[in-house]
């Protein structure tokens, strides 16, 4: 087994709080086994252009509270292509580094993936606030986001109580309904809607709202996942049909701002160190994931394939209970 001396950390896509817990955690484990860390600028943009920081232990000492990720980061269109991917590999090769460790999203294990082929060996740590890389039960920064948004909406729910309307909150997720879910079950929401659930039935929700009104309600509350439906759209059916003064926010970024709290500060601690025993050890081209609150990892190649993180039913038939 070849001796690891140096490696290099990125992070990808979006940003989510507890990547700078992961880079910290790299840093401090490599310190551990004499192995140098590089840092990489703005993701795979800063392998293709060859943009870098030294990481030693005084430049991640105090980094856990941090929001946001100290190597910045960015969505690569350049790195689909594989002349960019292959300007990548070489400045690696050239600079003797002997892995990375790429923390983000399912577009990062993707990148990661095509990367391979490179014959760079790669490591993900899954970052996304969106939940939405398959293979792991959790992903760094899920937990910090559902709570801005629990909070942001209980501030909403208060203006809603104060005017007697309805209020249709937005909140991200992509593809993803996990913040909607949680941050609507732990506001009481009147109705949750989710990709994974929707269907395109509004009447479900207007006749919701509606016999909550006949029960004697006068301030309403639907959580949205981004892209399921146009929340403005949905506001202004409510209002058709129901004559209740519907209201719109969008949550927006500042779900992926802010201090992480202890759990995704925890979790990227973990991974972080795990990922470096992953390749103190040998292993090639892998991705840390939790399993049963367990670390594991998968080949990369097929991580995609592994559904550990699907929408749990108990989880959706309980808001629907919840909200009745």
């Amino acid at each position: 087994m070849d001796i690891m001396k140096k490696i290099a950390v990125l992070t990808s896509g979006g940003d989510a709080p507890g990547m700078n817990s992961a880079i910290r955690a790299v840093v401090y484990s490599a310190y551990q086994f004499g192995i140098e860390v590089v840092g990489i600028l703005r993701g795979y943009e800063g392998l293709i252009d060859w943009e870098t920081k030294p990481l030693g232990l005084d430049e991640v000492r105090n980094i856990n509270n941090q929001g946001g990720t100290i190597l910045y980061t960015s969505r690569s269109d350049r790195f689909l292509q594989p002349e960019y991917r292959k300007q990548a590999a070489d400045n690696l090769k050239k600079n003797e580094i002997d892995a990375v460790i790429a923390i983000g999203g399912d577009g990062t294990l993707r990148g990661a993936i095509e990367f391979q082929k490179e014959e760079i060996n790669i490591v993900c740590i899954p970052g996304t606030i969106d939940r939405d890389v398959a293979c792991t039960e959790y992903t760094l920064g899920f937990d910090t986001a559902a709570n801005t948004a629990t909070d942001a909406i209980d501030k909403i729910r208060d203006s809603s109580v104060s005017h007697g309307r309805c209020s249709v909150v937005e909140v991200m997720g992509r593809k993803r309904g996990y913040i909607a879910l949680w941050a609507g079950m732990a506001t009481a929401a009147d109705a949750i809607i989710l990709p994974e659930k929707w269907e395109g039935d509004y009447d479900s929700v207007t006749e919701a709202i509606k016999k909550r009104h006949a029960d004697g309600r006068d301030s309403y509350l639907v959580v949205v996942a981004e892209g399921v439906t146009d929340a403005p759209e949905l506001a202004d059916r409510i209002r058709e049909r129901t004559g209740i003064e519907s209201r719109v926010s969008v949550l927006g970024y500042i779900q992926r701002g802010g201090s992480p709290s202890a759990k995704d500060r925890m979790y990227g601690s973990l991974m972080g160190a795990y990922a470096v025993e992953i390749l103190n050890n040998g292993k090639q081209n892998r991705i840390v994931a939790i399993k049963n609150d367990i670390l594991i990892d998968y080949d990369i190649a097929k991580a995609p394939e592994i559904k550990n993180n699907q929408l749990d039913s108990f989880q959706y038939e309980l808001s629907l209970k919840l909200s009745d």
